[in-house]
């Protein structure tokens, strides 16, 4: 015999089933979302930098973080070039500094990912060269001003200060940046000297 019971009882087991369901569709929802995100994000990529080829450099402090700057373009679909230096052997990060800075001045490359132990040495190298504006970076809000504002065509990362996560980070938010330009632009055209 039929009670309110087990009326109440198979009210609950579809409920539970419906709620089963649901959970079902908004995963799949969710998931589907985050896979068109991606995609969605390095087209985003492509359209805000017009990337060449990204020219790389650092020196010995900035060699392991550098072999994964490579690896990450290569998930990009992204070429490069390395300046150097290639091991870990003690060595100057000027010399890899100007010789990125004059890949970038010669239309070789564009943009660059510099990297040394405090970032600061190979910044301040690719800096003297009138036509680079590099931006040292150690979080993903820096990488985003010196696009935003500065249309940095160098990202500076220090080697011993940050995990490969936060370097991940940083340069999906370095190249998926635009200029905003503007009075931006009127800043950047007083810096030469």
């Amino acid at each position: 015999m039929f009670s309110f019971y087990n009326a109440a009882k198979i009210q609950n087991y579809f409920i539970i089933q419906s709620f089963w369901v649901l959970n079902l569709f908004f995963c799949l929802l969710i998931s589907n979302f985050a896979d068109r995100n991606a995609e969605k994000q390095l087209i985003r990529i492509r359209k805000t930098m017009e990337v060449k080829t990204v020219g790389i450099a650092s020196d010995h402090a900035g060699f392991a973080l550098k072999q994964f700057v490579k690896k990450y373009l290569e998930e990009k679909g992204f070429e490069y070039k390395d300046y150097g230096t290639y091991s870990e052997d003690s060595c100057d990060y000027s010399d890899f500094g100007h010789a990125l800075a004059l890949g970038i001045e010669s239309g070789e490359v564009f943009p660059g990912i510099a990297i040394c132990g405090s970032g600061e040495g190979i910044n301040m190298t690719l800096n003297k060269h009138q036509s680079i504006r590099a931006g040292l970076c150690w979080i993903p809000e820096i990488a985003h001003l010196i696009r935003q504002h500065n249309n940095a065509n160098v990202l500076v990362m220090p080697g011993r200060f940050i995990d490969e996560e936060t370097a991940r980070k940083i340069m999906d938010e370095y190249f998926s940046t635009e200029f905003e330009g503007g009075r931006h632009q009127k800043r950047i055209d007083k810096i030469p000297v």
